[in-house]
């Protein structure tokens, strides 16, 4: 592998949903190198929910993308990727009923299946949850959950089909510059140089030090993010994956029949060294957690904690994603997916062909200058118009 016409760094779900659409659209050669093993990074620690619920039309546009092609996996993907549509809810207290609804009306503007719920239609989905402190659910029929890893292993499957060429435990360590300024290609730890056309940063928070000698100061940080398992003691089934923003946690359920819990608090981020990180929940995580739960579900009667891990976001100081052309010519960046790149993933992929060989969004309803890398320095942030109250992240 000494050329390509595409050089796709990072072997997570969204590098190889960029592979497989870059290849589907003809594209010419498409190379995607890994440093360790295909989506063995944010992607395998991946809480994998689908749902649309965002105030910002891009994103829910190309959420509502995603749910079309998880539904249709087989087909498009050749594979069952382990979607299930079990549904989604966000519920909210008072305080925040106005932004759910304004929020609910944006995404219906752009065909979005979404209803109000109250609690008590809730309740026939979660009859033990403890809900007096809600006052209304948003609830999508077709959100649910899926499988981040197994997603990602079908799009390179797929792209692999399509020719392109995929190589695992390949770490890329300089950016190489040609005439002009323009990256022509990359380096790899084992001394090999590869030569591109256009190179993709797909790499999350590695992404930083690759662009760094370029001049180019991504604002990707990794941030902690941690997971708890739970034995209810009881039998949860399909029900729907939930966003508790009244005690700012989410979960979901689990084929086990354990319910995965996480954080939806990000007052205090906790920024890390992506290759050197606690694996595990701290003690006051899980104090918090457990308190969180009991309030949520008082009538459990024997709940215990199973075990837990954690992860990272690469993010943004918007908490949301960089896709679009870097400063310098011949390198394109997807990324700062701040915990979104699941669900976004398959519009991911349509969105960096299309402005790779297009130049344009073709979805209207997804606007490329929303993503743009220079909206930083311009200080225009891409936020809600509806923000939570105290869940400003949840989009």
């Amino acid at each position: 592998m000494d050329n390509a016409d595409v050089v796709i760094v990072g072997g997570g779900l969204e590098g190889l949903s960029i592979a497989w659409t870059l290849a589907e659209r003809g594209a010419g050669s498409i190379a995607v190198l890994e440093r360790d093993t295909l989506c063995s990074g944010g992607t395998a620690k991946s809480s994998s929910i689908v749902r649309c619920h965002y105030g910002v039309a891009s994103l829910a546009a190309m959420s509502w993308y995603g749910v079309d092609v998880f539904e249709n996996a087989e087909d498009v993907l050749g594979t069952d990727i382990g979607f299930r549509r079990v549904g989604y809810a966000v519920g909210v207290g008072e305080e925040n009923l106005a932004a759910l609804r304004a929020n609910m009306a944006l995404q219906r503007t752009l065909g979005i299946e979404v209803l109000e719920i109250t609690p008590w239609e809730m309740a026939e989905h979660w009859p033990t949850m403890h809900l007096e402190d809600f006052s209304a659910f948003a609830y999508e029929p077709r959100g649910g959950r899926g499988d981040a890893y197994l997603t990602g292993m079908a799009y390179a499957g797929m792209a692999r089909k399509r020719g392109a060429r995929i190589r695992q435990n390949t770490p890329v360590t300089n950016l190489v510059i040609g005439k002009g300024g323009r990256v022509v290609g990359v380096y790899t730890a084992s001394g090999d140089r590869i030569s591109a056309g256009t190179v993709v940063l797909a790499n999350g928070a590695w992404s930083v030090p690759l662009a760094a000698p370029l001049g180019i100061e991504l604002p990707v940080r990794a941030q902690r993010a941690q997971i708890v398992m739970v034995e209810s003691g009881e039998r949860l089934g399909d029900a729907p994956v939930i966003s508790d923003l009244v005690s700012l946690q989410y979960f979901r359920t689990e084929p086990s029949g354990e319910l995965l819990v996480g954080n939806s608090d990000h007052a205090s981020p906790e920024y890390v060294d992506p290759d050197r990180y606690r694996n595990r929940a701290d003690d006051c995580f899980l104090e918090t957690a457990a308190e969180k739960l009991a309030h949520r579900f008082p009538k459990w009667s024997n709940p215990g904690i199973v075990t837990s891990y954690a992860g990272c976001y690469d993010v943004t100081p918007d908490y949301n994603p960089v896709i679009g052309p870097a400063e310098v010519p011949g390198l394109f960046l997807a990324v700062g997916f701040s915990g979104h790149g699941f669900k976004l993933a398959p519009a991911v992929g349509r969105l960096t062909a299309d402005l790779l060989l297009d130049g344009v969004s073709s979805d209207p309803a997804v606007k490329a200058e929303d993503f743009r890398f220079g909206r930083f320095a311009e200080g225009v942030a891409l936020l809600s118009e509806h923000r939570y109250l105290g869940a400003g992240e949840m989009r």
